[in-house]
């Protein structure tokens, strides 16, 4: 039988059995001779590989790393698709239509994202919890301290009061205590039992504190979005069959209850693609900025290994006239390259992790899976290896061609060298050349990222959000409870707590929503009174205020009026719409104050109510967040909703006060906490934020973004000005006699110095060339992060490439300078 022999690169075979211990000691004796070179390296390498490791670990975090929960890969979220596009989203019926798909799920649940609830007793407490449909644990795999989770019966109306601690919660209020299970617990002023305690390891995003059952209807015709589905899929289904099984239900869906669901279906996806879903795209632009610096670092430290082999090239040339192999060589240096590489490595894996630790406390951009201030982003086995990968893989990238290259020494040229001057320019150095011209067009294509993520930064703090955010306090109370649960109960307190905030000293006005403004809404359907609307309502967005909202935050009011007190249960019920849905539904100039509109027919009968009369029409607020253009809004007060809609409200959105103050609105939050702990019985506040912060908070994703790219456009602009003064440092150090020459004939300084920086700039002006039309055809992949910019905005691609042709020129300028002070008698005696 004949073997297949492998045969290895030259310049590896052997190597196992050559003196592998030798070329490390032989390596860290250079290193030791040479530590300005060697400290040049490393901080190049450390700086390259610390960053693609910081990004990394994000990456890992994020993406990489699977669910917590049990086969993660069974769990999917189901979701709604329509003209408008694919979302999330479940009412109770299409949660009801989703369970009997038992031939593709071992079961489905219902929950929504949490919100508070307050733990009353002793200490009033405000905490998150998450409302769940009864196979919430076993969906999600979660293990159980003590106890159990909810049965079926628990989760039908009339069910009790139960609720399962989080292990945290658990620990924290209760001591740990052994014996909770089957103890009662207050819930805004109602015994809950204890029926179970989850592990702490049981992880969801924001972390939850306790869980209560929805207890729906099974013969609810509720159409109202208010909570997500997930399911777990049986062994052995595929997601493309579920997918093929969703639609058929979606179908069967929309004939049982036509205008529910118009022209949409169903459809799901893996839990985790969900999840990260809205930062995979930039996560990956990250990972791609971050890989260009670590290139840039790379071909500065090749172009230094390649200057140290031409100065070693009699050591040789003389090593090959004594029969040393060229593979030898190679070995020989590709060790001390792989050697300067891991020890890079090593200490960048050291600055990525505490670096993105810092920089995530700092401004975590609301990036999903890393827990509270990067908590969760660390190092584990996927990091080490990268690091260590991407280690090795850099050495041997910058370390193979200067050990080819110097592998194959010129001996007659080499043994002439100390003799006289070598003349060598930068003609005859193409391979430095390329690597510096690369340098230059890779940190412009960085540079324009970034720039255009700054003008999108700038663009983003110069829209008008359409209210007054300067002096405004906030903070959220949930209002849980019976006497919470009547539209009646949640007027009072807000009338109570209204009057006692606008007369505490230092307020100027106070107002409640169950909405704020940037951080997203709810959508209902309406119709005109009096106007076809051919079968199908129109949809817009929705939210109850009290009056004094819009003085608060200064929203003017252009048409009609503003909600007084007067606007409750018994009077006219009555909505303000914005100026958004004024012209888009009421178009030519047409008055939509003193018309009616129906809200909310047909979603369910929490929403079904008389006519409502438009008395007002206010300016567009942008609720979606900064970079999203205002859409059509109705708004009604607080005192007129329906007493099911209320009830649901307090389940899944607390109260928001809102609060316009003389001062720092944080100078007044004990005198605000005191005045709203009163009105309301005691119960407790949370998320106390001035309206200024929840700005900022709206943009962090971007923010986040923009300090990155920034951050690694910044570092490869030095990189490439480090690179471009190397290389005609070098030059100029090669070609003294030459210079030398030209001066004793007669070239003046100042001929001296256009003829070095002349080519250096040929090499600046060649990266800029490429790097101009790589970024247009690379921007592409960033238009979805940008805002108020295009991405082949002239000002930024005229911009960026003249800052770095001026960093260039100065970083050539400095060896012109110096070869136009070469002394020509010195020069010509140098070798």
């Amino acid at each position: 039988m004949t073997g297949i022999r492998f045969h290895l690169p030259f310049f590896i075979r052997g190597w196992v059995v050559g003196d592998l211990r030798g070329d490390l000691k032989h390596a860290l004796h250079m290193f030791i001779k040479n530590p300005g070179f060697t400290l040049a390296v490393v901080a190049a390498l450390a700086l390259g590989i610390g960053a693609d490791t910081a990004i990394f670990s994000v990456v890992n975090a994020v993406l990489l790393k699977p669910l917590t929960y049990p086969e993660p890969d069974r769990i999917v979220q189901i979701l709604l698709t329509g003209p408008g596009g694919e979302g999330p989203g479940a009412s109770a019926t299409k949660l009801h239509v989703w369970e009997e798909q038992t031939s593709v799920f071992q079961d489905v649940t219902g929950y929504d994202f949490g919100g508070g609830m307050n733990l009353t007793g002793s200490i009033p407490e405000q905490v998150h919890g998450v409302h769940v449909t009864e196979p919430y644990f076993r969906v999600f795999g979660a293990n159980f301290i003590l106890g159990r989770g909810f049965t079926k019966q628990e989760d039908r109306p009339n069910g009790g009061n139960v609720v399962v601690l989080s292990g945290g919660l658990w620990k924290r209020r209760f001591g740990s205590d052994p014996n909770i299970v089957g103890k009662a617990i207050q819930i805004a002023n109602l015994p809950y039992t204890v029926v179970g305690v989850v592990n702490t390891d049981f992880y969801t995003d924001p972390p939850a504190d306790l869980w209560v059952p929805y207890q729906f209807d099974p013969n609810t015709t509720d159409q109202a979005h208010y909570f997500v589905a997930a399911a777990r899929m049986k062994p052995g289904v595929t997601l493309s069959q579920v997918q093929a099984q969703l639609k058929l239900a979606a179908v069967e869906f929309n004939r049982k209850y036509p205008g529910a669901n118009p022209r949409g279906g169903f459809d799901a996806q893996l839990l985790k693609d969900s999840v990260v879903s809205y930062v995979r795209s930039s996560l990956m632009v990250l990972i791609g900025a971050v890989s260009f610096v670590l290139l840039i670092a790379c071909a500065n430290v090749a172009n230094l290994l390649m200057v140290r082999a031409a100065s070693r090239s009699r050591e040789f040339a003389i090593r090959v006239a004594l029969g040393a192999k060229r593979g030898r060589i190679v070995r020989q240096l590709l060790t001390e390259s792989v050697l300067l590489a891991l020890t890079g490595g090593l200490i960048g894996l050291v600055l990525g992790m505490t670096g993105v630790h810092a920089l995530l406390a700092l401004s975590p951009g609301g990036i999903p899976r890393i827990g509270e201030k990067g908590a969760d982003v660390g190092l584990d086995w996927r990091v080490a290896l990268f690091t260590l990968g991407i280690s090795v893989l850099t050495g041997v990238l910058f370390g193979l061609v200067p050990a080819l290259q110097a592998s194959k020494p010129d001996l007659n040229s080499s043994m002439k060298e100390s003799s006289r001057g070598s003349g060598a320019s930068v003609r005859h150095n193409k391979l430095r050349s390329l690597l510096v011209i690369s340098e230059v067009s890779l940190a412009l294509v960085l540079l324009v990222g970034a720039s255009l993520l700054i003008r999108t930064f700038v663009a983003l703090r110069a829209v008008d959000p359409g209210f007054n955010a300067h002096n405004v306090w906030t903070a959220e109370m949930a209002l849980n409870g019976p006497q919470f649960e009547k539209t009646a109960g949640v007027a009072q307190v807000i009338r109570e707590g209204r009057q006692q905030l606008e007369a505490t000293p230092g307020v100027i006005s106070a107002g409640a929503t169950n909405a704020m403004p940037l951080e997203g809404g709810f959508g209902l359907p309406f119709t005109i009174v009096g106007r076809p609307n051919n079968g199908e309502p129109e949809g817009a967005g929705w939210m109850a205020v009290s009056s004094g909202f819009f003085g608060s935050f200064k929203i003017p009011i252009l048409r009609g009026r503003d909600f007084t007190d007067n606007d409750t249960a018994a009077s006219q019920g009555v909505a303000i719409i914005n100026e958004a849905m004024a012209k888009h539904y009421w178009k030519n100039g047409e008055n939509p104050v003193g018309q009616q509109i129906v809200i909310g027919h047909g979603v369910g009968p929490e929403f079904e109510e008389p006519a409502r009369l438009i008395v007002g029409v206010v300016g567009d607020v942008r609720d979606g967040g900064l970079n999203r253009d205002p859409e059509p809004k109705m708004v009604v007060p607080l005192a007129q909703m329906t007493d099911g809609l209320t009830q649901l409200n307090s389940k899944v959105a607390p109260i928001s006060w809102v609060v316009r103050t003389q001062l720092d609105p944080h100078q007044m939050t004990k005198q605000l906490t005191e005045v709203l702990r009163k009105a309301s019985g005691g119960f407790p506040i949370a998320h106390v934020k001035s309206m200024d912060e929840i700005v900022i908070a709206s943009t962090e994703r971007q923010d986040f973004n923009m300090l990155l790219l920034s951050i690694f456009g910044g570092s490869a602009l030095v990189l490439a000005a480090i690179g471009i003064y190397g290389l005609m440092a070098y030059s100029v150090q090669q070609r003294t006699q030459e210079i030398g020459i030209r001066m004793a004939m007669g070239a003046d300084r100042g001929r001296i110095t256009k003829m070095v920086v002349w080519q250096g700039m040929r090499l600046t002006l060649a990266g800029v060339v490429i790097g101009v039309g790589a970024a247009f055809g690379l921007t592409h992949l960033i238009a979805s992060l940008l805002y108020g910019v295009k991405k082949w905005d002239p000002g930024v691609f005229v911009a960026v490439p003249l800052i770095l042709s001026a960093v260039a020129l100065i970083a050539v300028w400095l060896p012109a300078l110096r070869a136009s002070k070469l002394n020509p008698m010195e020069a010509l005696r140098t070798e």
